[in-house]
């Protein structure tokens, strides 16, 4: 293995550099012959890595870390309003302001659900990501969520509220379902899961920002009318606001570029934030070679594609991917979280917690917890990998909701009062385990398992897929708690039990490879075991490849 690893090394140098001396002479757009002799491969990633790998703390990564901390802002627009409107349901002024029944009833199902259903109906324009580019359907997304935020702070009856609070989740989807797409698009392989999976951390951020804003308006302006309900509604405006005035500073997904023969732009980006501005860098000629490859023969995406689906299903590893990207969409919405994040205040009532400003202090306590667990997940998947770490989590989140059904049942059945302690306990838990192997992947695992050009209408039924289920759980949630009480913890409880089975036997490893180099594991009779065969060969030459260069030093 040593021999072989060195052997690769030197074969691998030498080509690297016939390849740079021709693109630097050339002055026609950068072709698949200008680095040819590179053979793209885990193995010739890991090799790279092993010897060559960029200092990720140097200008270039500094520059990229700055462009996604921009980026993750999108992230919070789902976080703010799903303890935002958690946060205000347990308002009075709120309530008596629309006519809301304390306890919630089909309005107020309706009142969260048409935040799934603007989602559902915003999935369906990603497509045009491929169209005009990453960083316009991140602009337009922003602008149109200020807007739907203007029409429900101002909002006087339900209907407009409602209606407000679709144009925001419409335009929401646009942004934050373009944003992960193009930072995984962005991002370098060896750190993919730590930068695109901190995007969904912010999440988090815009929970703490809501319940926080909810918690000091009901503090001081709870006796000023309906101002401590609308001032938060406001502030639902400020991160997407801030990323509307600065996303068209910042260049398009290496990826578009390529597909647009923008060959030149592509390799730029290429250079400045993933070889720290070394032309002459390995991964350059590499990764330009593996993006050229994927477009050969392909077409530009055109306002005419938004009906051909074909590319999802025209292969048996496209139907494998997308089975993948649904399944994942699915769980990442459908496994006990929505329910706590949207109903923890009646949760909290149901186990003998009735005041107000405990219950909001709750919520942003659950939120901090939150944040803190997923940015350790975010950086422990590229650690660990994606199917340890998610099915870990899985097995956790199952324990917990067995205990926080047992819990509840034991006050309700025996009426025991010692008990709701312990279910908070395993509230916040189930919250720590889900963000740390959930939250950072949500978006992210389902961009990685799909092929360049299947990319952005897979983020529509990613989309589509998690509000579905966030709709059918949300809408569902508060009628199945009054009505069936702990047994619908029983449910998820077997729910995630089902999850666990399935990933174990279907998902595939994706840490670490380059999004092209996965098309080849795919394309295997077995794609999970060639994922996880494929990653022990990367660990070895990694090893091996370190160890050769500690004995020159």
């Amino acid at each position: 293995m040593a021999d072989r690893v060195k052997d690769t090394l030197n074969s691998l140098s030498s080509k690297i550099r016939s390849s740079h001396d021709t693109m630097g002479k050339r002055e026609q757009p950068i072709t698949l012959d200008d680095v040819d002799g590179i053979e793209p491969s885990p193995e010739t990633y890991a090799a790279i890595m092993a010897t060559q790998k960029p200092n990720p703390l140097g200008p270039g990564y500094i520059k990229l870390y700055l462009l996604a901390g921009m980026i993750f802002l999108c992230s919070t627009m789902n976080g703010f309003d799903s303890s935002l409107m958690g946060s205000i349901n347990a308002l009075p002024n709120y309530v008596e302001y629309f006519g809301l029944p304390k306890n919630g009833n089909a309005s107020t199902g309706i009142v969260f659900a048409i935040f799934q259903v603007g989602q559902m109906c915003g999935a369906l324009f990603i497509w045009m990501t491929d169209w005009y580019g990453r960083t316009w359907h991140i602009f337009f997304g922003c602008l149109g969520v200020c807007i739907g935020t203007i029409v429900t702070a101002l909002a006087t009856n339900l209907p407009m509220f409602i209606g407000g609070r679709f144009i925001l989740s419409f335009f929401a989807t646009c942004a934050h379902t373009a944003a992960p797409l193009y930072l995984v698009e962005i991002s370098p392989a060896v750190y993919r899961g730590t930068i695109a999976g901190a995007y969904n951390t912010f999440y988090n951020v815009g929970s703490i920002l809501a319940t926080s804003s909810v918690y000091a308006s009901h503090l001081h302006l709870a006796d000023r009318g309906d101002l401590d309900w609308r001032i938060p509604l406001w502030l639902q405006m400020v991160c997407p606001g801030l990323v509307f005035l600065f996303i068209k500073f910042f260049p398009e997904s290496p990826r578009y570029l390529i597909a647009n023969d923008q060959h030149e732009k592509a390799r730029d980006i290429i250079i400045k934030y993933h070889t720290n501005g070394d032309p002459n860098h390995p991964l350059v000629a590499l990764q330009m070679k593996e993006m050229l490859g994927t477009v050969q023969g392909g077409t530009k995406a055109s306002w005419k594609d938004i009906l051909d689906l074909g590319v999802l299903v025209e292969t048996r590893s496209a139907r494998y991917r997308l089975m993948l990207n649904v399944a994942f969409s699915w769980f990442g919405q459908f496994s006990g979280n929505n329910i706590i994040s949207y109903y923890l205040p009646s949760m909290l009532d149901g186990i003998g917690v009735t005041d107000t400003n405990t219950k909001l202090i709750l919520n942003i306590i659950y939120a901090a917890i939150g944040w803190v667990f997923s940015i350790g997940g975010a950086r422990l998947h590229d650690i660990v990998g994606r199917r340890k770490m998610l099915l870990g989590s899985t097995l956790g989140m199952t324990i917990c909701l067995a205990l926080v059904a047992a819990g509840a049942a034991g006050k309700v059945v025996y009426g025991n009062s010692a008990v709701p302690t312990m279910s908070i306990v395993f509230i916040f838990l189930f919250g720590a385990i889900f963000a740390t192997g959930y939250t950072p992947m949500q978006p992210i695992y389902p961009a990685e398992v799909v092929s360049n050009k299947m990319r952005a209408k897979a983020m529509g039924t990613f989309k589509l897929t998690a509000g579905a289920a966030g709709f059918l759980n949300t809408f569902v949630g508060p009628i199945a708690l009054s009505s069936i009480g702990y047994w619908f913890y029983v449910f998820f409880v077997f729910w995630d039990a089902f999850e666990m089975g399935f990933m174990y036997f279907f998902f595939v490893e994706t840490k670490g490879m380059t999004l092209e180099e996965l098309d080849a594991i795919f394309e295997a009779e077995n794609p999970r075991k060639a994922s996880i065969e494929a990653k022990k060969m990367q660990k070895r030459i990694i090893k091996e490849g370190r160890g050769q260069e500690g004995l020159k030093v």
